[in-house]
């Protein structure tokens, strides 16, 4: 395949995604939130590791761990700070920050920059494998805060209690 349609393909993927999460975002907000509605988008963004079984995508290590602490260290702090859980009527809802949709979009162009400097160095298939890695601890630990901060404040307040 032309590496040229592959970067134009990648970035409209990229603009795609984060339109489609910003919508999603929106419509989630008039949902109550719950433990498992925090874990299941970074288990379902696990299953895009199985693109390492395709040999192009291999990276050395090295940079996989750095794109995961660059996601998980810097990417993720906007996404936290402007993540607020509340109580509305005895369930739990993320509030809608007014600054979400521009840090998505902040992100977004951080993004597309650094991956046009990245890929002059290394191949597509092996940028998106560093991006995936880098929105993949970004994800992580945001969800992770989510949930740290959910079984915090509401865990046991919204969990059913045993019976003794």
């Amino acid at each position: 395949m032309n590496s040229s349609f592959l970067q134009i393909a990648a970035t409209i993927g990229m603009i795609f995604i984060a339109v489609s999460a910003i919508i999603i975002r929106m419509k989630a907000a008039n949902r109550p939130i719950n433990k498992k509605r925090i874990i299941i988008p970074p288990l379902g963004m696990s299953t895009g590791f199985l693109m390492f079984v395709v040999p192009d995508t291999h990276i050395p290590w090295l940079w996989a761990l750095l794109a995961f602490l660059v996601g998980w260290f810097i990417f993720s702090y906007p996404l936290i700070k402007s993540t607020k859980l509340e109580v509305r009527d005895g369930k739990v809802f993320v509030t809608s920050s007014k600054s979400f949709m521009f840090i998505l979009v902040g992100l977004l162009i951080v993004r597309l920059v650094l991956h046009e400097v990245v890929h002059q160095y290394i191949s597509v298939v092996q940028t998106g494998a560093v991006f995936f890695i880098l929105a993949f601890g970004m994800l992580l630990h945001w969800r992770l805060y989510m949930l740290k901060h959910y079984n915090e404040t509401y865990g046991s307040a919204f969990e059913p209690s045993a019976k003794q």
